[in-house]
């Protein structure tokens, strides 16, 4: 399929937005703390708010540039306020009310008149007619004011260069000065109803562009997505061309109810495991996907931040440290051995299963990721207290994953497995309860880079154990980013042949999750995901997701459809038969390159090269010796249907990597270098030296005719013959090994014509018909 990163609209479709519009603010908030926004109406939206301490303080915010939407679907940057009015209707309980000291305040970042940057604190009640939580507010952005005290503080606020603004809500009690917790947790909500814009500048132009369907589906998470209402997240999912699931990952940091302990706020002490603002916010996500006709997924894993988990819950090593990620701040990993954690796991399991039945939708349910934490270094983490007593009090040692393991120590991988995988069973099993009399679809996600890390060979007992074979889940969801993007496709293909043999789900049981690039300096492994996508069809899995939204927005990944044109079938484009007759001494070989060459007044010459590699033209004609040549000829042209069909000529004067036509060696071309992952390393012929070397891809060669070495040693039975070319090894080459084959090859051609003209008195009297080839382009 196509696919391109957009930086901006450049023509695509747009629309027009109310500025304000409820769908596009956020929240933003101190950890702890937790706040979520949804957009209740057209013109209405609702903030829930979760406070845990008395410095905590909150924002409602609208930012006038969009960094969150896709630049195909973002609304225009738009920082001139100037006659533009914004009204509403405030009513609010639990946070302090508008009338009082540290009520809410509308913060506005931006610059003054001279262009220095400025902030204003333009207070809400000066500009509220009602009561302290139910009142009508307007303000015009050309008169208005920051100070608590008006006239006596008034700070007159520059519409024309306003970056951002947000309401703040805070908790009864707040002192912005204090560290100390709140006695308990207190909740509190907004309401701005009536939302309306007025003036000169009271619209905003939005992409509003609708990707043809693709067939992917499409992924989210709570923890990046939260601060934004779940209409723009599914509006954005929608229009991108993403359909059927939503596998939406819960997260691991902001869902939890929190409570105070010791100093710190954990998760786990009973009642709600979900806190206020997280059930709004879901309750309101899952109505939304089957408002849209998408079917979510909820995915919880067994990761939680490390700060709000209690000690007893974590995973450690041999020497009692916990597990944690790399994340900033880390995340730890629940121990499948805790009974009090995984009783927590599976109430977050069946809260979640609870809002999905009463919104109306499918109960699908994604156990993401367990697994028993591992390090790079072979630190496996199987002796926290809970599981040293399951596993008999002193279990044996594996200081190392990597080191060759004794029969005890296997055994005890085995016991963990096990015990991992009734965990799961347990959590799915507390599912469908919460859910019933509804059926429930559970899947599991496995990450294979981590689970069959080729140093680790034992680790699958562990964290890819045979209890999860099936039927233990109803879909198996596989993903292997890591792998992909770093082109181990050895490891890739090894990988889901092992999970095929000892899991035994069938393609159309499993899932493919693409993704995800990490940073916006890395957007260049859309390329690789993307061929990923590609290659996964082929398999035909149930469903291939693209892991994820935040990082498509981001980056502006766009996959289009490839509409075939009408009657063509791409799959059979090409015929891999060779052209029937030889090529005589009259044929032609013509290379082309094509040069844009403009002269200037003065007589220089500016020569721009447009391909970087010639392409092969031909005239096949003078080659045809008899009637009974010409008859073949025909009816190989028939079969092609003229230029619709490529095919294979050998080309008499260039068709070796030995120089143009000598015999292969296994030494003649460098293909690669080795790097320890990569197993694939495409064919390829040099002419020239130097700078000037042109690097020419060979599609076609000669299976019977080719060699293949490694550092100079010729290697039989270690490569197979892939598509275009491509010799691929069934273990990657060691790095810094030197990968070189020779072979003869074809250039792939096809007609160039629709049609052949030929006189048959004008052959017979020697007259050579012409027939004209073109090489078909199949790689760069």
């Amino acid at each position: 399929m196509v696919f391109w990163l957009a930086a901006k609209r450049e023509g695509q479709a747009s629309d027009w937005i109310m500025r304000f519009d409820p769908r596009f603010w956020t929240v933003n908030f101190p950890r702890p703390m937790m706040a979520s926004v949804v957009s209740t109406a057209p013109d209405a939206l609702r903030v829930d708010a979760a406070f845990l301490r008395r410095a905590d303080l909150g924002g409602l915010i609208w930012d006038s540039a969009d960094t969150l939407d896709h630049p195909l679907l973002a609304y225009r940057t738009d920082r001139d306020y100037a006659h533009t009015s914004l009204r509403f209707r405030w009513r609010s309980s639990g946070i302090v009310p508008l009338d009082a000291v540290n009520g809410p305040t509308l913060t506005i970042e931006g610059k003054d008149a001279a262009g220095a940057p400025h902030t204003w604190y333009v207070r809400l009640w000066n500009y509220a007619q009602g009561a302290g939580e139910d009142a009508l507010i307007s303000l015009n952005f050309s008169a208005l004011d920051g100070g608590f005290s008006l006239p006596a503080d008034a700070d007159r606020v520059w519409p024309g260069a306003i970056e951002r603004m947000f309401i703040s809500f805070a908790p009864p009690g707040y002192d912005g000065s204090s560290a100390d917790p709140l006695p308990a947790e207190a909740e509190g909500w907004i309401e701005m109803t009536e939302i309306a814009a007025d003036g000169g500048r009271a619209m905003l132009e939005i992409g509003d562009v609708m990707v043809p369907a693709s067939g992917l589906a499409i992924a989210t998470g709570f923890d990046d997505q939260g601060v934004q209402t779940p209409a723009r997240l599914l509006r954005s999912a929608a229009q991108l061309g993403y359909r059927g699931s939503v596998v939406h990952y819960v997260g691991m940091s902001h869902y939890f109810r929190l409570a105070g302990a010791g100093g710190a706020f954990l998760a786990g002490h009973g009642g709600d495991p979900l806190n206020a603002p997280t059930r709004a916010w879901h309750r309101a996500f899952f109505a939304e996907c089957v408002r849209q006709g998408f079917s979510p997924v909820a995915s919880l894993s067994y990761e939680l931040l490390d700060q709000h988990c209690p000690e007893e819950w974590k995973q450690r090593d041999l020497d009692g440290n916990p597990a944690l990620t790399g994340w900033d701040p880390p995340s730890t990993l629940l121990s499948p051995a805790n009974e009090a954690a995984m009783a927590w796991l599976q109430s977050v399991g069946a809260a979640f299963a609870a809002l999905m039945a009463e919104a109306g939708a499918p109960v699908r349910f994604q156990v993401g990721e367990p697994w028993w934490w591992t390090l790079a270094n072979g630190r496996i983490h199987l002796y926290d207290d809970a599981a040293r007593a399951l596993f008999g009090g002193s279990p044996p040692a594996i200081p190392d994953m990597r080191l060759p393991l004794d029969e005890a120590q296997t055994a005890l991988l085995d016991q963990a497995g096990a015990l991992l995988a009734a965990s799961t069973a347990d959590l799915v099993s507390a599912v469908r309860v919460a859910a019933a009399p509804a059926p429930v679809e559970a899947l599991a996600l496995v990450f294979t880079p981590t689970l069959l890390a080729p140093d680790m060979p034992e680790l699958k007992r562990a964290n890819l154990p045979l209890g999860w074979a099936a039927p233990a889940f109803d879909r198996l969801q596989v993903e292997d980013y890591d792998w992909l993007t770093a082109g181990a496709d050895g490891h890739r293909r090894k990988a889901y042949a092992e999970v095929d043999a000892r899991l035994g789900y069938p393609p159309h049981q499993q899932d493919y999750l693409a993704g995800f690039v990490l940073s916006p300096e890395q957007s260049d492994q859309w390329r690789q995901i993307d061929a990923g996508i590609d290659e996964a069809l082929t398999r035909a899995p149930h469903e291939i997701v693209v892991w994820a939204l935040p990082q498509i927005a981001r980056d502006g990944y766009v996959r289009l459809p490839q509409s075939p044109q009408s009657g063509a079938d791409p799959m059979q484009a090409f015929d891999d038969v060779l052209y029937p007759l030889a090529l005589g001494r009259d044929a032609t070989v013509t290379p082309e390159f094509s040069t844009s060459v403009s002269v200037t007044a003065s007589g220089f010459e500016r020569r721009n090269s447009l391909w970087s590699n010639a392409r092969l033209r031909f005239d096949v004609g003078p080659g045809v010796r008899s009637e009974a040549e010409l008859g073949e000829l025909l009816a190989f042209f028939r079969a092609r249907r003229g230029p619709a069909r490529g095919f294979r000529l050998r080309d008499p004067s260039d068709h070796s990597s030995s120089g143009m036509v000598g015999a292969p060696g296994p030494l003649d071309q460098e293909i690669g270098i080795g790097d320890g992952l990569a197993c694939e390393f495409a064919l390829v012929k040099r002419y020239g030296s130097g700078e000037a070397v042109q690097v020419r891809r060979i599609t076609r060669p000669d299976f019977a005719a080719m060699l293949v070495s490694v550092n100079g040693a010729l290697q039989v039975g270690t490569w197979t013959l892939g598509e275009r070319g491509t010799v691929v090894f069934a273990q990657p080459p060691a790095s810094g090994s030197i990968v070189c084959a020779g072979f003869l090859f074809d250039v792939p051609v096809r007609f160039a014509e629709d049609s052949l003209e030929i006189s048959g008195a004008a052959f017979a009297a020697g007259e050579a018909p012409s027939v004209p080839i073109v090489e078909i382009r199949e790689a760069s």
